[in-house]
């Protein structure tokens, strides 16, 4: 998918400026489908813009300049439904941590601990935003209430096992055989 699809899912939802539209999938309720840049969303909105995909009107605001408001056309939304009934690609996960996990006994238990300790936090913190996000009024779609309580769901997971597990990379780490876990 890309940030072109995004800016249409976005806008397919309600108006909005291109600072909004940064926002919301930089760091917002949009951030976890697509990695969309703040030198990504400008263009592609100015291309879907001469593609007759969205339009843009300028709003006056007291004491600033005119803001940039973008809509959705009808042309837009089909393109947006269009680009949704494709098979979307496999999800790509990268992570950092599992590079310094790969590598525990390299750099020793305290840098492990360490990224432990870091990587929990993060997790605990994403899945913070998510629960803010499910508490937010404004979206009461099923498909969205769905889709929270399947990240939910799997940063929940996530941490558990990393709580329950670290043992074993910190062992890996000490230069210490990880036995494998026990099923559950």
């Amino acid at each position: 998918m890309s940030v072109r699809t995004l800016c249409l899912a976005i806008l397919n939802f309600g108006d909005a400026t291109g600072y909004e539209i940064r926002k919301l999938s930089t760091e917002g309720k949009y951030s976890y489908f697509v990695d969309a840049s703040f030198g990504s969303i400008y263009p592609a909105l100015a291309r879907l813009e001469a593609e007759g995909l969205v339009t843009v009107r300028e709003e006056a605001q007291s004491g600033k300049p005119s803001r940039k408001v973008y809509s959705i056309t009808e042309a837009g939304r089909a393109e947006f439904i269009r680009d949704l009934s494709q098979l979307p690609a496999p999800d790509i996960y990268r992570s950092p941590f599992l590079l310094v996990a790969m590598c525990a006994e390299m750099v020793g238990p305290d840098v492990i601990r360490k990224a432990i300790d870091a990587r929990l936090e993060h997790m605990r913190g994403d899945l913070a935003k998510l629960e803010a996000i499910a508490g937010e009024p404004c979206d009461h779609r099923p498909a969205a209430r769905f889709i929270l309580e399947y990240g939910r769901s799997c940063m929940t997971e996530d941490i558990r096992f990393l709580e329950a597990n670290r043992h074993r990379l910190e062992d890996i780490a000490r230069g210490r055989p990880a036995l494998p876990q026990a099923a559950e």
